[in-house]
């Protein structure tokens, strides 16, 4: 190990430092942010359903599902499969990059709540 550090410093290189590729990171987090959303999306249908929620109200969040969230999180993803190598390792969009993965992060555990909370003041109003 000694070494390379040794080499590293001899030829002007920089220790080799272990820089995030942001596309892959995005795309990571998009794969399981969707994930967890179907989780929490089923584990509220199903806790809804059992406190008397119309069996019809899943099919509907479902076609939310489809509707909002897989086209969102596919515009989160191609946003960043764009970059150059460049830009994917840089520090200049670390900022941007959190920026999307809060709001990323905000609708995958925010929306089966919101959705779910939703269709039960549907189903009380008109049930």
């Amino acid at each position: 190990m000694g070494k390379a550090i040794e080499d590293s410093a001899v030829s002007g290189a920089e220790p080799h430092v272990h820089r995030r590729d942001l596309r892959k990171s995005m795309s990571d987090n998009v794969a399981i942010a969707l994930i967890v959303y179907t989780g929490l999306h089923i584990f509220f249908t199903v806790h809804a359903m059992k406190e008397g929620v119309s069996s019809t109200a899943p099919y509907f969040a479902l076609a939310i599902l489809v509707a909002l969230i897989i086209p969102a999180c596919r515009w989160f993803e191609k946003r960043w499969a764009d970059l150059t190598d460049e830009e994917a390792h840089g520090s200049e969009l670390l900022g941007a990059f959190r920026r999307d993965l809060v709001l990323l992060w905000s609708l995958a555990i925010g929306l089966p709540m919101v959705l779910t909370g939703l269709f039960k003041l549907a189903y009380a109003a008109f049930g």
